[in-house]
């Protein structure tokens, strides 16, 4: 990634105000059109739809320290930093029956991850490992949805998803890593949002949880920063704006 940085990451703290911005202004057009439209009639009979997703992520890892990190008197490492991220999606939904729908939101994610190593005694770490990833996401989920109240509905959606890191080759080259991860990861997810009906599409607001339930450390036995985590699990909170129709 270089120079790049995901746009130096900073950026997206306004991109995010941007989003939430959106979102009240969509949820207020919504409210004010609400009692004399019943755009979701359209959408009813609608067995399969399609569109796309854009969103704000933020990332992070959940360390299972290993034995080495209680016997070990030299190198500790804390809980790492949260860091933002950028999501895009297209969308494929099945409806199955009246309130599930079976959905498939293929595509990429940016992020990144933060482990910070100290020494005892000492206030400031002597090295910071950050790994970026470009994740290629293919959540496989189930939504249930409410019965639609004035053009609106709540909905909760769960699932699991497989990530690939298309970043991971370029990575794994660099000697200077102490840490290393593997490409592949799979999650379960859990989120909830919102659906508004407007004329030609669904706008669908959604916060969504994604935890790892595999291992993605890559353990090297040659480094004392690996050998005090035995696990790396990864945990992403992400909003979402769905566009369909």
């Amino acid at each position: 990634m270089g120079k790049f940085k995901f746009w130096h990451m900073r950026s997206i703290h306004w991109i995010q105000v941007a989003l939430i911005v959106l979102f009240g202004y969509a949820a207020s057009f919504a409210q004010a059109g609400s009692n004399n439209s019943y755009n979701y009639l359209d959408f009813k009979n609608k067995p399969v739809y399609y569109g796309i997703s854009l969103g704000v992520n933020n990332s992070t890892f959940v360390i299972n320290h290993s034995k080495n990190f209680i016997l070990n008197d030299s190198i500790s490492v804390n809980q790492p930093i949260s860091r933002p991220g950028l999501t895009f999606q297209g969308i494929f939904n099945l409806k199955l029956g009246q309130y599930f729908d079976f959905r498939v939101l293929a595509g990429f994610s940016l992020s990144e991850r933060s482990l910070t190593f100290y020494q005892p005694g000492e206030l400031n770490p002597y090295f910071t490992e950050k790994i970026e990833f470009v994740y290629a996401d293919i959540p496989l989920l189930i939504r249930y949805k409410s019965a639609p109240f004035q053009d609106k509905r709540v909905f909760a959606v769960a699932g699991l998803k497989y990530s690939y890191d298309v970043n991971g080759f370029s990575r794994s080259a660099r000697a200077e890593d102490f840490v290393t991860v593997v490409p592949h990861d799979f999650s379960l997810e859990v989120g909830a949002g919102m659906q508004f009906f407007f004329p030609y599409f669904i706008l669908s607001p959604e916060i969504k949880m994604s935890q790892g339930i595999g291992n993605v450390l890559s353990f090297n036995n040659q480094l004392n920063e690996s050998q005090v985590i035995e696990a790396l699990l990864s945990r992403t909170f992400t909003l979402s704006f769905h566009f369909e129709g």
